[in-house]
């Protein structure tokens, strides 16, 4: 918001998408990740939602009343060791599975540049869920184009603007092509993905809990970890969900503050989110996401045309950071020369 009015001049759009940010915090980053963690823990190890949605809303509430400084020093523990658990277990898990690598990176890719018509349907019906599907959840994903993640970036303590936006970008590929593709391959790779009862389900309207989320992959794993992989996925998936928690907590209390122009209001919005961290993990997991999807398009739209309007600002301001960068490799270069 403060990139629109102060890069733009248009306060309008950033009045919009801080009334965006602070549904998509309630919406998608609150009630979704609780979803997440409630019924990972509920499939792994039987614990009851509403408990584990109690006790969630506590330690939220423990962590984001400490502020930004906070968050981030749990974050910063939280995120590393999920992502070095969470691949090591799936390079376990390809290890085993590994003559069916090359089979399931061909299969994405034919996938991808031919797609079949769903069974029955026709290709604008399989493309047009496949589209609505994939950018949906990439965005969920890594945040890319929502303009949440600048919010954080912005409050971190760096000399160069450019560098801690290569830091966004670095954030995008782990989050995506590392991490994702990952997953993607321990499911593709196990065998525990059947496409042709996929298909028939999308189209019946009748996809059971156990072709979604957490619960497919912790089948995928279980092939090698036996029944270690429940509570490894639901183990992971807790500390990327609640480290996001976290996140959308302070983005929904920069996006309140900016519309109302103060922090009065921050309490009783903490309030609010915990309420729905509740909520969220007893839901119905199909609307929980409908309402996630529909809060980070409302959110992405703004932000998208802001970006598009300053991008030949960013790229000015990457030009003469990477000429920087330069004059400072040759002056270490002449240094050590001589």
């Amino acid at each position: 918001m403060d990139y629109m009015e102060k890069g733009l001049g248009l306060r309008g759009l950033a009045l919009a998408f801080s009334l965006f940010c602070v549904c998509a915090s309630i919406g998608g980053g609150d009630m979704v990740q609780a979803n997440s963690i409630a019924t990972a823990l509920e499939a792994a190890f039987g614990w009851d939602r509403l408990a584990v949605g109690a006790v969630t809303a506590l330690l939220t509430g423990l962590v984001i009343l400490g502020g930004i400084g906070r968050i981030g020093r749990v974050s910063e523990k939280l995120v590393p060791a999920m992502a070095v658990l969470f691949l090591a277990g799936g390079a376990a898990v390809l290890w085993v599975h590994a003559t069916a690598v090359p089979a399931a990176l061909s299969r994405i890719v034919a996938s991808a540049f031919a797609p079949k018509a769903a069974l029955g349907g026709t290709l604008g019906y399989s493309m047009a869920s496949a589209m609505r599907f994939g950018v949906a959840r990439g965005v969920f994903t890594n945040e890319a184009g929502l303009g949440s993640s600048a919010m954080a970036h912005a409050a971190a303590d760096v000399e160069e603007p450019a560098e801690e936006g290569m830091w966004g970008a670095f954030e995008v590929f782990v989050a995506t092509l590392v991490v994702c593709t990952v997953t993607a391959l321990v499911i593709l790779t196990s065998g525990v993905y059947d496409e042709t009862a996929a298909l028939l389900a999308i189209q019946s309207g009748g996809v059971d809990s156990s072709m979604l989320g957490s619960a497919l992959s912790a089948a995928a794993f279980s092939t090698v970890m036996g029944a270690w992989g429940g509570p490894f996925v639901a183990v992971c998936l807790l500390m990327f969900a609640f480290s996001s928690l976290l996140g959308w907590s302070y983005y929904g209390e920069r996006g309140l503050a900016y519309l109302t122009g103060s922090d009065r209001w921050v309490g009783c919005y903490r309030m609010v989110f915990l309420l729905f961290v509740v909520a969220g993990s007893v839901g119905d997991v199909g609307r929980v996401w409908q309402v996630a999807d529909i809060c980070n398009g409302m959110m992405a739209l703004p932000n998208l045309a802001a970006l598009l309007l300053l991008s030949p600002e960013a790229l000015r301001m990457i030009f003469q950071w990477s000429l920087r960068q330069k004059k400072a490799r040759k002056g270490q270069g002449g240094v050590s020369g001589r």
